[in-house]
């Protein structure tokens, strides 16, 4: 995961003297084609917030200089692509920082990238310190309180404003009871048209309100979201995440993501231990059967179509494997060699 996210990692100069992003993409050859990930352009902040909250982590357990560099790089990309109102674009088209204000993935607005940022800055703020990732921490989130957003990117403003000293709790609790609005029966739907089971990916809305319980004290919350969790994320794992055309580790991470939270909500050991099934769909508890997270080569797959892991390994994969697999993130950073110094 690490020593992949670093094979991905590129220098961004326009963003400052020691900032870096991370590329989307890489080919199965193992080189890096920036120029043909797509016209949203070769690095974006949606990726490089989530690394930061990463990098945040693996830092406070390690104390680790380069771990703590490579995070105050990202940060200032992060930092940078924030628009003056508080907003964020997403995409840089090239390695030079041509910003991609226009693309429909890219543009500023109340959106996934905003909501990742928001909780991006907020890791960096509580671990790194320093008063720019608090006041881009501060600024988004104003702009997430000023707009509606989808259920999907309600959840992570809801989880922002749990740990915040910015929110109050009358507003943590709007943003609890807007998930709570959304449903069909007991199922949380990721956006108002919804129909069916939701996608797992981006969908953390148990986990959200899991967490909203024990911080607010509202065991109402925490009912609602095991209801919808026993609806949309315990059949997927007891399927291995079978019974789809494919299935990505994004999906995968959202699921045990939530499951951890209800674990600590419910001090249900049930919880914890369908968190331990979900994360073995990395190690080939899978309909392929085989590994998703390569330890030897350090990489996570992008997925498994039907019967067969995809070849490719790009920066969201690891990312969000690293995120589930957060213990085993702090033992290869721990066992890597400082990589600013190859």
């Amino acid at each position: 995961m690490l020593r992949q996210l670093w094979r991905l990692t590129r220098p961004v100069p326009a963003a400052g003297p020691n900032a870096l992003a991370v590329t989307i993409y890489e080919h199965p050859d193992g080189v890096v084609h920036a120029e043909e990930s797509g016209f949203e352009g070769v690095a974006c902040v949606d990726d490089a917030a989530r690394l930061l909250i990463v990098l945040s982590q693996v830092w406070s357990k390690t104390k680790l200089d380069w771990v703590e560099r490579w995070g105050r790089g990202v940060l200032d990309f992060v930092l940078w692509m924030q628009e003056p109102d508080g907003t964020w674009l997403n995409f840089i088209h090239d390695w030079d920082g041509d910003k991609n204000r226009e693309g429909i993935t890219s543009r500023a607005g109340q959106n996934f990238w905003l909501a990742r940022a928001i909780v991006g800055t907020q890791s960096a703020a509580a671990v790194f310190g320093g008063e720019a990732a608090h006041e881009a921490h501060r600024r988004g989130l104003a702009i997430a309180a000023a707009q509606e957003a989808p259920p999907d990117v309600r959840a992570l403003h809801l989880f922002a404003a749990l740990f915040g000293d910015d929110v109050e709790p009358s507003l943590a609790a709007k943003w609890a009871d807007e998930l709570l609005a959304c449903r069909d029966g007991d199922v949380l739907k990721n956006a108002e048209l919804e129909v069916g089971v939701p996608h797992l990916w981006g969908h953390v809305q148990e986990g959200a309100l899991a967490q909203a319980a024990r911080t607010l004290e509202r065991p109402d919350y925490l009912d609602a979201a095991i209801a919808s969790a026993e609806i949309v994320i315990v059949p997927a794992v007891a399927s291995a995440f079978g019974g789809r055309e494919s299935t990505s580790p994004y999906d995968v991470a959202a699921a045990v993501w939530s499951l951890d939270r209800l674990a600590e909500a419910a001090h249900d050991e049930r919880w914890a231990r369908l968190a331990a099934d979900g994360r073995g769909w990395f190690d080939g508890r899978n309909t392929a059967g085989s590994p998703v997270y390569e330890r030897e080569r350090g990489r996570v797959a992008d997925g498994i179509d039907g019967t067969r892991v995809s070849d490719n390994s790009g920066a969201e994969s690891n990312i969000v494997a690293a995120e589930v697999l957060l213990d085993e993130a702090v033992e290869v950073a721990r066992s890597m060699p400082d990589p600013f110094a190859s």
